[in-house]
């Protein structure tokens, strides 16, 4: 079946909301977090947050005990050489679909740049590393600093790209613990240091995961991609996952999806039990945080995002800032003060509904911050303005 129908831009906004756990919230953190496949953990914040705007729950809880008591939300790293919170089952599809390949290359790229930059070779970074798993078996979960205590060599300062532009020192542990997490011999495990927007991880070995090829787990990540955001592009799809074109095109095939047409891009894929019309959304508002998986969920925007809005709400490399949404498209954006007070601006006329159930999600965050002051790792222009 090809192109036998249109998927209009209200569908795709209803489908939205309705997958994502926008217009009806999930249950818990785990149905939260499934419903968008990932959340996008490069910002501690953002996982919490995005957690909270799709459930009923208040505070950040329920995400600390997923993440550190049940486990049932494993931190790693993933597409596009990105940190993400996913399901504890899905660990193994992103590691063999996505992180084992990023691994590949940034272990080849480590290697030159410590030979390049201090002389060490692999069988001094070899000896580092075995360094680091015997110290977590032996002291259990440590930050990178308590670990550059016990394994001094993991503390020497490294020139990288010397002689040019971009030269930069950098200590040993940055790169070489990254390398060791895609590799899946580490892991982001343990509590933080500090409250739950700290950055400060800590280390720990990683727990033995099921083997898959890598088109098994390519095909098994288009499926939950396909389920929460189709329907997509191919385009999409190969910027979400970062893979080749033939990848993706592979997986679609794997998976039998089914081509659709859209309004304002190229043919879309849904998957073949997703093919008739979604039922429309009721009307919904939501205040997502920057980073949010939904509006970073595919590279083609204009149907949820006018391009008029995107010079106050995305940083200059690309990273999305706090969003006001309603009725599956963004609409404004939001900040918090220096007292913690929630505001938000709206960039477009949306009427008084829509106002009134903005201003509702304000209060709700506020009240699920609980004082607790954010401040987005990257910062765009409306979230600074509203500061």
């Amino acid at each position: 079946m090809s192109g036998s129908r249109l998927v209009t831009t209200d569908e795709r906004r209803a489908r939205l909301g309705l997958r994502q756990a926008l217009a009806v919230r999930a249950g818990c953190v785990e149905e939260a977090v499934e419903s968008v496949v990932a959340l996008h953990g490069t910002d501690p914040a953002t996982v919490f947050l995005s957690a909270g705007a799709r459930t009923g729950t208040r505070g950040p809880e329920p995400v600390e005990k997923a993440l550190y008591e049940d486990r049932t939300l494993v931190r790693m790293t993933g597409m596009r050489r990105t940190i993400f919170v996913v399901p504890r089952e899905l660990a193994p599809v992103v590691h063999h679909s996505s992180a084992l390949a990023i691994a590949v290359r940034e272990r080849k790229r480590l290697t030159q740049h410590f030979m390049d930059g201090a002389g060490f070779d692999e069988r001094w970074i070899s000896r580092v590393e075995g360094e680091v798993l015997a110290a977590l078996r032996e002291h259990g979960e440590l930050t990178a600093t308590r670990l550059g205590e016990v394994v001094p060599d993991l503390r020497t300062q490294i020139v990288y790209a010397p002689g040019t532009a971009h030269e930069v020192k950098q200590g040993v542990s940055t790169r070489l613990l990254f390398v060791m997490a895609a590799e899946g011999l580490i892991v982001r495990q343990g509590r933080p240091s500090g409250s739950w927007i700290s950055g400060q991880h800590r280390w720990a070995p990683a727990p033995e995961m099921p083997v898959l090829t890598a088109g098994e787990a390519q095909a098994e990540l288009v499926r939950r991609w396909l389920a929460a955001y189709g329907p997509g592009t191919e385009a999409d799809l190969k910027w979400w996952t970062g893979w080749t074109l033939g990848e993706v095109r592979r997986a679609l095939q794997a998976v039998k999806a089914v081509t659709v047409e859209l309004e304002e891009s190229a043919p879309g894929y849904v998957l073949p039990a997703d093919f008739e019309p979604a039922a429309p959304a009721e009307p919904w508002a939501a205040l997502l945080p920057a980073l949010d998986p939904t509006p970073m969920g595919w590279q083609q925007r204009d149907w949820y995002l006018p391009q008029a809005h995107r010079a106050e709400l995305f940083d200059r490399s690309g990273n999305v800032g706090p969003t006001v949404w309603w009725n599956g498209a963004v609409v404004g954006g939001w900040g918090q003060r220096a007292d913690g007070e929630v505001v938000w601006r709206l960039l477009e006329d949306v009427g008084a509904d829509a106002v009134a159930a903005v201003e509702r999600e304000a209060a709700r965050l506020t009240a699920w911050l609980d004082g607790v002051t954010v401040t987005p790792r990257f910062r765009t222009p409306l979230e600074r303005s509203l500061r």
